[in-house]
């Protein structure tokens, strides 16, 4: 939908510039792990309507959790952007969002310990910054199951899972994304090695903050490296505790992981936040210390995320707090969720029984407003 017509809803409905990405308006989708795909991890026809779907002129698209190499793998039926086959099934979803007028970037990740070794090479360990206990569970080809135990990643291994996310932004790029996010939050390998719950090292990557924030500078370099950093995001959830998740310090820690990311000349810094409902209640997280808190420090846009509704969305950009709002649940169940939101429409309910995995039951099925059946 072009935004020509729609009524006066606040700033979130303004002009934003996002690195070198000009953009409609405010509104972005979330990266949505859906596990929709069928064969080797390769993004299908059903995914190209899903997302050309939600696409809506001049606005952003932020593609599900992608996995970099085959040691990245923690959900059965997750994409992948490691073979000539996965960037083949990526063209057709970029082409098909590009001609509804939208941009989409692709997020990059590794599971890191939240995985299998059903869904490892010859049934490996996963692979994790230290051996930590945890009680994930994750989506295996026989169904959920917990966590595999994992190993330490040895010192002279982390610059191989450099060098994969590096050829992931390649093929992101030969796949015609308009640019690309690191997955750095929610308890997965980049953050597994930020925070101290998770991260015991004693070589340069544990320890210090300085230490634990270097894999996190290597691989958004090596990202930057191939698309310049006016095409990267980065992903953290400061105030997060899914996975498992903790740091004895984390304003200290993201605040340097925050001033780090500076250097880089980013397009943006997506954050989740905890999630609240109402005014008082945190249903994840501890620490409110994400968008208001980092604002302060990144020099660049924020994405802000975290089970907004239209007011408290219209609420944060308007404190200055965010300069765009990221929305999962609701776009899953609202394919034109832009235009209801522009003329203050009802939403569709989601059905959380057909978040994961599946066919189009759930994902490509939820219907578009029609005024002649309100």
């Amino acid at each position: 939908m072009s935004t020509d017509n729609i009524m006066d809803r606040g700033k979130l409905f303004s002009p934003v510039k996002l690195g070198s990405i000009n953009l409609d308006h405010r509104i972005v989708m979330a990266p949505l792990t859906r596990m929709r795909t069928v064969e080797n991890f390769i993004p299908n026809d059903l995914m190209v309507e899903y997302y050309a779907q939600r696409t809506t002129y001049g606005g952003l698209i932020i593609a599900e959790a992608t996995v970099v190499s085959e040691t990245g793998h923690g959900y059965y039926g997750a994409p992948g952007i490691y073979t000539i086959e996965h960037v083949a099934g990526w063209k057709k979803v970029t082409e098909a969002v590009h001609a509804k007028g939208g941009k989409i970037f692709l997020q990059l990740f590794h599971a890191g310990r939240g995985s299998h070794t059903e869904l490892q090479p010859n049934g490996a360990l996963p692979v994790g910054a230290s051996e930590v206990p945890h009680n994930n569970v994750v989506y295996t080809p026989t169904g959920w199951k917990p966590a595999t135990p994992n190993r330490a990643l040895e010192t002279a291994e982390i610059a191989g899972v450099v060098e994969d996310f590096r050829n992931a932004s390649v093929l992101a790029k030969d796949a015609g994304f308009d640019g690309i996010e690191l997955h750095g939050a929610n308890g997965y390998l980049i953050d597994q090695f930020l925070q101290d719950g998770t991260n015991k090292r004693t070589d340069e990557y544990g320890g210090s903050a300085e230490n634990r924030v270097r894999l996190l500078s290597e691989v958004v370099g090596a990202m930057v490296s191939v698309w310049g950093g006016d095409r990267v995001g980065v992903r953290l959830s400061p105030s997060g505790s899914f996975g498992e998740m903790s740091d004895h310090n984390p304003i200290a820690l993201f605040s340097h992981a925050a001033e780090t990311l500076n250097q880089f000349g980013l397009a943006y810094l997506h954050i989740v936040e905890p999630r609240v409902y109402g005014s008082t209640v945190e249903v994840e997280g501890l620490r409110p210390i994400a968008a208001e808190h980092l604002r302060k420090i990144f020099k660049n846009a924020i994405i802000s995320v975290g089970g907004y509704e239209f007011e408290t969305a219209k609420e944060v950009i308007e404190k200055g707090d965010a300069d765009l709002v990221a929305f999962g649940r609701h776009f899953i169940s609202n394919p034109d969720l832009v235009r209801r939101f522009a003329e203050g429409l009802p939403l569709n309910d989601y059905d959380r029984n057909s978040f994961y995995g599946g066919d189009a039951r759930g994902y490509t099925d939820y219907p578009f407003y029609n005024r002649e059946e309100a």
